[in-house]
């Protein structure tokens, strides 16, 4: 007996109705990129391993998906790495390269493989899969779509304050109601770490505390003892664990934390200008909050930094982050070029949205009419209407097989479909369709203008 065949872990098969929903989240998304002019492209699956790596920190190149060279991988092997099983000595030689992490390093090197084509400032968004070797687990997964906007070539903290608006704007177009954007500047925890004497710990530093709404305060103070933070640096830091207050109270409270810190001041000052603007332009249903704990352990990041909340009432991690990268696309060769951007996680996105019932019911329409078949002629008199019909955008289709009308009807209400339109002799000969809704079992005869205007 054969096997049942399986997907990978981490990865999932839609439905038409889940495609529908998906279609329906990104299409939003979509409509806001452009409305706020952000310009789509689109980059490969896979890049050059040496594009990937590097760019995320230690954890986040363990996450990459590495793809073995073609033909003989082990041909250009180092013997001796092999045998001792030092896999990761050994990659570089068999691999060469890897499935994308994110969409924000490959648009780096997008922009500079192709700096001379573009107009700076320039405003990208993409809508494409990614992949990361991760555990699987609730709005966790291997593979999934990520939704980026992005601009390079101004240093403009505006571009901060609209992203927060871009933010706001699909998230309320959405239905999405109490979704939280934090935000935090990297100048800041780098301001942190140096008032604190863990400066030359600030990558361990921040990667521990970013974890602070996983693991807890104290599973946060053991990381950082256990990367060599001393004891008295993290006492110094101890307020950042229970910083509340208003966004204006946190600002004071951080001016004075990092008053001898040029570079923190320096942050404090970024938040004060995104923070006091988006203050006093609003925000439709969305809620900005400063979390100074907020660091998203990826190295790139270079200013604010953004994640996404769902509403209270879901239990989920973020559904969207992001920061600025000033340094980003130098790593390519093309320095003083600025970059900040944003991502929306479509996969938690659908869930949050499913789990609160927000899809409208419209997002899965099928079909608006099934034509029944009763042979051959019956059928290419009922494809005659089928295509005009389609001609108008209505959807409509014919039943493939003669077979019994229970059947054909049963099909019908299983795919959802409202109504059958039913083609016998009496019908054809009098140049008319009878429409049966098949919810209230009403059934007319019709000639084809009124079966148009019955099913537009």
């Amino acid at each position: 007996m054969a096997q049942k065949p399986s997907i990978p872990k981490g990865t999932r098969d839609f439905s038409s109705a889940e495609v529908a929903k998906r279609h329906y989240i990104m299409s939003i998304i979509k409509s806001n990129f452009e409305k706020f002019g952000f310009q789509p492209i689109e980059t490969p699956s896979f890049e050059n391993s040496e594009t990937l790596m590097g760019k995320y920190g230690e954890e986040g190149d363990r996450l990459i998906f590495k793809i073995l060279n073609s033909g003989d991988y082990l041909a250009k092997a180092d013997v001796t790495l092999f045998k001792n099983k030092e896999s990761n000595k050994l990659t570089s030689s068999i691999s060469e390269k890897a499935l994308r992490y994110d969409l924000t390093v490959p648009f780096a090197r997008y922009v500079v493989q192709h700096q001379s084509e573009i107009e700076f400032p320039f405003k990208r968004y993409q809508i494409q899969p990614v992949w990361r070797a991760d555990r699987p687990q609730k709005g966790r997964f291997r593979e999934f779509f990520q939704c980026d906007a992005d601009v390079v070539g101004s240093k403009s903290l505006w571009q901060e304050v609209e992203l927060v608006q871009l933010y706001d704007s699909v998230f309320s177009e959405l239905g999405l109601e109490g979704v939280t954007i934090k935000i935090n500047n990297r100048k800041i925890l780098s301001g942190i770490a140096e008032v604190i004497g863990a400066k030359d710990k600030l990558i361990d530093f921040t990667v521990a505390l970013d974890k602070l709404d996983k693991i807890g305060e104290d599973g946060v103070k053991k990381e950082m003892v256990e990367k060599g933070i001393s004891e008295s640096a993290i006492e110094k830091v101890q307020p950042l664990f229970h910083f509340t207050g208003t966004i204006s109270e946190k600002i004071s409270k951080l001016s004075l934390l990092l008053a001898a810190s040029e570079e923190g001041m320096k942050g404090v000052e970024e938040l004060r200008f995104i923070c006091d603007n988006l203050e006093n332009l609003g925000l439709n249903k969305s809620i900005l909050d400063l979390d100074v704990t907020l660091a998203r352990g990826l190295n790139y990041y270079t200013g604010a930094i953004f994640e996404v909340a769902p509403p209270k009432q879901v239990p989920m991690s973020s559904i969207g982050g992001g920061g600025r990268y000033d340094d980003l696309t130098g790593i390519f060769g093309l320095p003083n070029v600025s970059g900040v951007g944003i991502s929306f996680g479509l996969d938690r996105i659908y869930l949050v949205i499913e789990e609160l019932n927000l899809f409208p019911k419209t997002v899965t329409s099928t079909s608006k009419a099934l034509f029944t078949n009763y042979g051959e002629k019956e059928a290419f008199y009922s494809m005659k209407a089928i295509m005009q019909l389609r001609s108008f955008g209505i959807k409509v289709e014919l039943y493939p097989d003669n077979s019994k009308i229970g059947k054909q009807l049963q099909y019908a209400d299983k795919r959802g479909i409202p109504f059958a339109v039913i083609v016998g002799e009496t019908e054809m000969s009098d140049g008319k369709f009878s429409l049966k809704n098949l919810i209230s079992g009403e059934q007319v005869l019709l000639d084809f203008e009124g079966l148009k205007g019955a099913l537009a």
